[in-house]
């Protein structure tokens, strides 16, 4: 069987867009799509072409590049769009993938790629609708106190209902938490590493895209048969069901078990009550609806229902507030929460302000901690006693570190990192690589992931799924360094699909190479990991070319002082496996 490529008009397109200028172009780069098939395999090649030496993360000069992939809108739970930039957090590799609608959007506009050029001088947001990009100022919604707020605004003055993706930041980002994120249709997020916090420095308030081209399907039998296969595999076996079931809030109680659950700044690795912010607790009592992205049939969006009253006289307003293992993790146990009212109040307020909730659960985590041990009192807190549990002094405290009032707010703003170089405390500050932890302290896979992964995040590499590996059936170190390349480069191909890793069981090698063959891409297994492996080394010289050196690479005392799932790591043994790591790296 032969198959014509499969293509739909304005496939392979990049739009160019010049902010400062308010300018756009599209040019088809063919050449980028045949090697690097989409998403983060193009997305780092262009950054790599538009990267000038020495341009930092809020300079206008340095890009925002969104890309998809050529499984997008073709096959199910192919729904992500990555996000590529400089990080004002930590000042590397920004990398970011959010579902949505964003992807098929982006499709049905007809393009694969954006490349956000340039900084406005007065607020904008950019509407493009097909072929017409149009820049329209955003001064009237600039200061909304809600990100959420601004979706709303904007559905109401923008066509294209139904096809239509709007991704918005908040006030942290206009103001500039390093660690802000960009919402994207209310309920998904380019969450990590501060991309709201750029596109504050672009005043770049919102990018609503909706386009009218059709995405056909190949009209042959083999394609029709192995969307079926994936779409029986995603929806009739086990693989998929925890997501739909609890989502991944059900690793709560597991964790939580197996001592590896983050508590109170990582003075714990369980804590008690955790029934209370379970994801079991949350789906009987809170659960009211679930939602999937564009091209999903998962449903893995858990949406809770929150009652709250604003007055006296028996008055309330209904929330609807999504929910998961990482966001209970950062604003329940790493704070001491276990009343899941108080959690979901929580996010609620991040999600208002537009903040990377992980980030934010640290750093409030590290604040407290700070207050307890009396290396901060209430004159840098403007009179907030911090404590573990406290709900109404950490909705405060997310109200001043958006406001940054003082040195000590400003900081906070600042990250985790920023904040313990300058007030002290570095010791128990849980970063890895300038980023704020998951949660996960499972063991040495898990801090070395994090610690050299491109981006410092546990979605890298999963380097805690090597750990419980080694719980269950020990394993040498060199084993956990080769799983973790392993599953790097697994997942750099992923992610040039661009497929949610939810489903990374699903993609195997062996199916990708086939659903690629079925819309007329041919690529062997070995293609694919010689792929994956090139995608690494580029975005290991765009970490480098951003300022990282292995040789800075500190990790604080807490990860070494606090026993893991499997026991206790002595900072010798995590130097020595990243040696490991550099060396069969060859970076």
């Amino acid at each position: 069987m032969t198959t014509e490529p499969y293509a739909i008009e304005g496939l392979k397109n990049v739009l160019y867009i010049d902010l400062t200028n308010q300018t756009y172009s599209i040019v088809e780069r063919q050449d980028l799509y045949e090697k690097y098939l989409g998403g983060i395999g193009v997305a780092t090649n262009l950054m790599l072409e538009e990267y000038v030496d020495g341009t930092g993360p809020l300079d206008p000069e340095m890009p925002v590049i969104l890309s998809t992939g050529p499984l997008s809108g073709v096959y199910p739970t192919c729904t992500k769009t990555v996000a590529l930039f400089r990080s004002p957090l930590n000042g590397e590799l920004g990398e970011s993938y959010a579902g949505g609608h964003l992807a098929m959007s982006m499709r049905h506009a007809g393009y694969e790629t954006i490349v956000i050029r340039g900084a406005s001088r007065y607020p904008v947001y950019v509407a493009i609708h097909d072929d017409r990009v149009t820049f329209r100022d955003a001064s009237s919604i600039w200061h909304l106190s809600s990100a959420i707020d601004v979706g709303q605004v904007l559905r109401r003055v923008e066509p294209g209902a139904g096809r239509r993706s709007i991704i918005r930041i908040g006030p942290a980002g206009e103001r500039g938490v390093t660690y802000s994120s960009v919402n994207v249709d209310t309920y998904r997020h380019f969450g990590r590493l501060g991309l709201g916090t750029v596109f504050g420095a672009k005043k770049l308030k919102a990018l609503l895209i909706t386009g009218n081209q059709e995405i056909k399907s190949p009209e042959h039998a083999e394609y029709r048969k192995m969307y079926k296969t994936l779409y029986e595999t995603i929806v009739k076996t086990g693989l998929m069901e925890k997501y739909h079931n609890l989502g991944t809030s059900e690793n709560i109680l597991v964790l939580n078990e197996l001592k590896g659950l983050p508590t109170k700044n990582l003075q714990a690795t369980s804590i008690e009550g955790v029934e209370q912010i379970s994801g079991e607790n949350f789906a009987e009592k809170y659960l009211i609806r679930r939602v999937s992205c564009a091209g999903c049939p998962i449903g893995c969006v858990h949406v809770a229902m929150l009652k709250r009253p604003f007055s006296k006289a028996h008055e309330y307003e209904t929330l609807n507030i999504s929910y998961d293992f990482e966001l209970i993790y950062a604003l329940g146990s790493n704070l001491g929460v276990t009343d899941p009212e108080a959690v979901l109040e929580l996010i609620d307020a991040c999600e208002k302000t537009g903040v990377d909730i992980i980030s934010m659960g640290v750093v409030l985590a590290w604040a407290t901690e700070m207050q307890q041990r009396e290396k901060i009192s209430t004159e840098e807190t403007m009179g907030l006693n911090l404590s573990w549990g406290d709900k109404a002094s950490y909705l405060r405290a997310i109200d001043l570190i958006v406001q940054a009032p003082n040195d000590f707010y400003s900081a906070l703003g600042k990250g985790v990192d920023y904040a313990s170089k300058k007030f002290g405390g570095e010791d128990f500050a849980i970063r890895l690589g300038g980023l704020e932890i998951p949660g996960y302290h499972t063991g040495l896979g898990n801090v070395l992931g994090l610690t050299v992964g491109a981006r410092h995040s546990h979605l890298d590499s999963a380097g805690y799924s090597a750990d419980l590996k080694s719980f269950n059936h020990p394993i040498s170190d060199e084993q956990i360094v080769d799983y973790i390349i392993d599953e790097e480069d697994r997942r750099s191909i992923l992610n040039c699909m661009v497929a949610c890793l939810f489903a990374r069981n699903v993609y195997t090698y062996e199916n990708i190479i086939e659903a690629l063959r079925c819309i007329g891409i041919e690529k062997t297994e070995e293609d694919l990991k010689e792929l994956g492996r090139d995608i690494f080394r580029k975005k290991y010289e765009l970490k480098k070319k951003f300022g990282f050196k292995f040789e800075d690479l500190r990790i604080p005392k807490r990860f070494f002082e606090i026993s893991s799932t499997t026991g206790k790591l002595e900072e010798d043994r995590v130097r020595r496996a990243i040696e490991l790591y550099r060396q069969k790296r060859g970076v």
